[in-house]
């Protein structure tokens, strides 16, 4: 091989090496692309995005569609969105289908709900066609104390004005249950709920639930209305329930004190049958005492013996008869 030959492949190869690189790192068909669109991006434009690490296409493809949809970007507006952890076709589209519905909606909005972390392309939808939403079945009690359970389905449409620190879904469903069981419970009647459910929509909508949310409760209907337990009985029976074990203890109470001044009365005969007996135990030496000194006659001591036995006999014949005995 000779040395001009050699030379020729050198810098063909690396003419193609070259090449090769600069149309790696300049996206040369992007730029053919957006001048085709009538979008003007230049080529130092897109290797200042490759500098900056920006996709371009992420940049480009985007600010074509919002050009022929007829909004007015730029690439530093989507370049900025996408260096802050946005999603710039999200944002694009979100644009696009506003200015379709006649919505007004800017740029600098739209990137704030994006990056605030809420869908704003499905915000815009949600304005254009609206959401409902299905509550589980709310109980309430009426005052008669019978529990009623609702359930309530919730037209709402996204208010953009709102999305950025607006409450989500979970607030209007909370909302709309407290109103739910508060109208339940200010009937006299379960039955009057029963016969006009849609006296609990009207007095639930009226109160401006969707305040500070992010949407704009457009209806809200009950989809579905029944009866649950009797609260008035169950809490009368518990009640009575209770009653009934406070009076139980008061009379176990009364029944310890009876027991306890029963015994207190066993034990006061015990001591006054302890006491007589001392004194009977008295009277032998007293007659013996009286015998001595002569106050006390033999006689009358004989009939006092004899007056304590006919009362020992008296005790004897007015005593019961055991049955066994006398069978034996």
């Amino acid at each position: 091989m000779t040395p001009e030959l050699l030379t020729t492949l050198l810098i063909t190869g690396g003419g193609l090496i070259a090449l090769a690189v600069f149309f790696t790192f300049v996206p040369v068909g992007l730029w053919i692309s957006s001048f085709a669109a009538g979008v003007h991006v230049s080529i130092f434009t897109l290797i200042g995005m490759r500098l900056r690490r920006v996709i371009p296409s992420k940049i480009v493809n985007p600010l074509i569609k919002a050009v022929k949809a007829g909004i007015e970007l730029n690439t530093n507006q989507l370049e900025s969105h996408f260096l802050a952890g946005g999603n710039v076709d999200r944002v694009v589209n979100a644009l696009i289908a506003a200015h379709r519905a006649n919505i007004e909606l800017s740029f600098e909005r739209a990137a704030a709900i994006d990056l605030a972390g809420r869908n704003v392309l499905e915000a815009v939808q949600m304005s254009v066609n609206p959401k409902v939403i299905e509550t589980p079945f709310i109980a309430g009690v009426a005052m008669d104390g019978i529990e009623v359970k609702a359930k309530a389905r919730i037209t709402v449409r996204a208010n953009i004005d709102r999305l950025v620190g607006g409450a989500g879904e979970e607030t209007i469903i909370a909302r709309v249950g407290e109103g739910v069981v508060s109208t339940i419970g200010s009937q006299n009647n379960h039955k009057h709920v029963l016969e006009n459910p849609d006296m609990i929509s009207r007095t639930v909508l009226t109160k401006g639930l969707d305040s500070g949310t992010a949407f704009e409760i457009l209806s809200i209907d009950i989809a579905d209305i029944d009866i649950g337990k009797n609260i008035g009985a169950v809490l009368q029976t518990d009640q009575a329930e209770a009653d009934k074990k406070i009076a139980q203890a008061k009379a176990e109470e009364r029944r310890a004190m009876a027991i306890a001044r029963e015994q207190e009365m066993k034990s006061s005969v015990e001591e006054m049958r302890a006491k007589v007996v001392g004194a009977e135990a008295e009277v032998p030496l007293a007659m013996a005492e009286a015998l001595r000194n002569g106050k006390l006659g033999v006689m009358d001591y004989v009939n006092y013996l004899n007056v304590q036995a006919d009362t020992e006999m008296r005790k004897a014949i007015g005593a019961p008869v055991d049955s066994e005995s006398d069978n034996e």
